[in-house]
């Protein structure tokens, strides 16, 4: 094999790992915003409530879905929770769950 080949090989796999650690700390982010919103709209059971916003980020590519449906519930609640300052939380959160992912 070239080292042509060896460096493309190992830029791949890279990426692949990369790749792979961003979609768990997307499903971590989303676990742990949906553990932090569950007391603001009163779901009793944060663990079921987490479950729900990390299913709803398969609706479509990127986080709107998953911005969407904890901002309904949010407003449903009556929590006075602005979208900038969700916005704000979620970007937070993305920051922690990648350290976590990173920690192992």
């Amino acid at each position: 094999m070239s080292g042509f080949d060896e460096r493309k090989g190992a830029a791949m796999k890279k990426f692949e790992l990369d790749a792979e650690q961003e979609f768990k700390a997307g499903a971590r982010r989303n676990k742990l915003l949906g553990l932090w919103a569950a007391p603001l709209i009163g779901h009793k059971d944060a663990d079921a409530y987490a479950k729900e916003v990390i299913k709803s980020d398969f609706e479509e590519a990127g986080d709107m879905d998953v911005f969407r449906k904890v901002k309904a519930d949010l407003d449903k609640a009556g929590a006075s929770i602005t979208d900038v300052d969700l916005r704000t939380k979620m970007d937070a959160l993305m920051e922690e769950a990648r350290v976590q992912i990173a920690e192992g």
